[in-house]
C-alpha cells in the first residue's frame, strides 16, 4: 500500500472518530486531544474519491451526503456547508469561468442602478437544508457554516473594483448604502442558523487584500467593511459559537482590528510570498487561532516527502495549540491527490 494514497488514508481513518471538541479547542487557542485538520473546501472529484461515492451525486442532498462522508473519511471533525442558495444575483452578463475580473458584470454604478437592483431576503431562500442533511453527520461531527462570500467581496462584485474606487471619492454615501444592504443580508443569513445545535462555528469568508496591502485603505475598511464583520462576530459569540475569518491577502495593518475590535477567534488563508504560516504562528499565537497555511503552490510543487516533513514540523512546533493543519486556502482540482494525502498524513499517523 502506497504511503500517500487514498487506500492508506481510508485505512488510517476507519477507526478515527470525529470529535468537534478537537477543532473547538483549536478555535479557543487551546491544544486539542489529537492533531487536528482544517480545510475550507476540498473539491468535487476528491470528495467522491474520499467518500467512495459511485458516480457523481445527482441531487443536492446526495451532494451534501457525499461531502460529509468525504470530510469524515479524511479525518476532519466537521464539514463546511453553505446554509442556503442565497447569493447577490447578477444578470446574465458574466462569462462564468473560473477566473473573473473584479470589474466584470457589475450591477450598480450610480443611484438609479442602486434603486433598480433587486435586494432579496436571505430568509426566503432557506429550505431547511441543515435539518435535512444533519442525519448524515457521524456522531461527534458538526457543521461549520460559511457565507455566500462576504461584505467586501460582494460589494466589489456588485459595484466593480474600479467603480468602487471612483465612487468612494465621488459618492461615498452610495457606497455606504450598498455595503449596508449587503452587510445586513449577510447578518440575516447567519442569524437564521446560528442557534442550531448541529452548527458548531461559522466562517465569515471575505477576501480583503492583495499581496502587499488591503484592497481598500485601512480607513475605508474600518469605515465601511469592518462594522458588519463586527456584527457577525457578535451574533455568533452571543450564541456561544466561534467565528473564523477566511480572508486572502496581506492584512498586516489590520491585525489589531481583526483580533481586538472584530474579535475573530481564528484566521484562515495564508501565502508564503506574504508571510509563511510558521512566522504567522510565532507572531500571533495566543492572540488568535491559526488555521491551515501550508501554501497551495508549495503543496502542488514540492515532493511528497517534503510536504509531509513541513506539515510534521509545524505540528511539532505548535503542538496544535491554536493551530490546525491544512492548506493556505483550499484544495483545487489541479492539486495532485497524493500531495493532499501527504499533507493530511502528518496529522493522521
Amino acid at each position: 500500500m502506497k504511503k500517500y494514497s487514498l487506500e492508506n488514508i481510508l485505512h488510517i481513518t476507519k477507526t478515527r472518530k470525529a470529535d468537534f471538541d478537537n477543532i473547538l479547542s483549536v478555535l479557543h487557542k487551546k491544544a486539542p486531544a489529537r492533531s487536528t485538520l482544517f480545510e475550507f473546501f476540498l473539491n468535487g472529484p476528491l470528495e467522491q474519491k474520499l467518500a467512495q461515492w459511485k458516480g457523481a451525486p445527482k441531487t443536492e442532498e446526495e451532494t451534501m451526503h457525499c461531502k460529509i462522508k468525504a470530510f469524515a473519511n479524511a479525518g476532519y471533525d466537521y464539514t463546511t456547508v453553505l446554509a442556503s442558495d442565497f447569493r447577490f444575483k447578477h444578470k446574465n452578463n458574466r462569462h462564468g469561468k473560473a477566473s473573473i475580473s473584479a470589474n466584470e458584470g457589475f450591477e450598480i454604478f450610480d443611484r438609479p442602478s442602486y434603486a433598480a437592483y433587486n435586494w432579496e431576503d436571505p430568509r426566503e431562500f432557506y429550505t431547511n437544508r441543515l435539518e435535512r442533511i444533519e442525519k448524515y453527520l457521524p456522531s461527534g461531527m458538526k457543521f461549520i457554516v460559511h457565507g455566500p462570500s462576504g461584505v467586501l467581496e460582494n460589494t466589489i462584485s456588485l459595484v466593480g473594483f474600479d467603480n468602487l474606487c471612483y465612487l468612494l471619492a465621488d459618492d461615498p454615501e452610495l457606497i455606504e448604502m450598498v455595503v449596508d444592504q449587503i452587510g445586513q443580508r449577510l447578518l440575516d443569513y447567519y442569524e437564521q442558523i446560528i442557534h442550531y445545535d448541529c452548527v458548531g462555528a461559522i466562517i465569515s469568508n471575505d477576501d480583503w487584500g492583495f499581496n502587499t496591502q488591503t484592497m481598500l485603505s485601512t480607513e475605508d475598511m474600518k469605515k465601511y467593511i469592518f462594522k458588519w464583520h463586527k456584527k457577525i462576530t457578535r451574533l455568533a459569540h452571543s450564541a456561544g459559537k466561534p467565528v473564523i475569518l477566511h480572508s486572502c491577502g496581506n492584512l498586516e495593518k489590520v491585525w489589531d482590528d481583526i483580533i481586538y475590535d472584530m474579535q475573530y477567534d481564528a484566521k484562515h488563508s495564508y501565502e508564503d510570498n506574504i508571510m509563511p504560516v510558521e512566522r504567522v504562528y510565532d507572531e500571533l499565537k495566543g492572540k488568535i487561532a491559526v488555521l491551515g497555511g501550508i501554501d497551495v503552490d508549495f503543496v502542488c510543487r514540492a515532493p511528497n516527502e517534503d510536504v509531509f516533513q513541513r506539515c510534521s514540523a509545524i505540528l511539532e512546533k505548535t503542538g496544535c495549540k491554536g493551530y490546525a493543519l491544512g492548506t493556505g486556502n483550499s484544495i483545487p482540482t489541479y492539486l495532485p491527490d497524493e500531495k493532499y494525502f501527504a499533507m493530511i498524513s502528518a496529522a493522521l499517523i
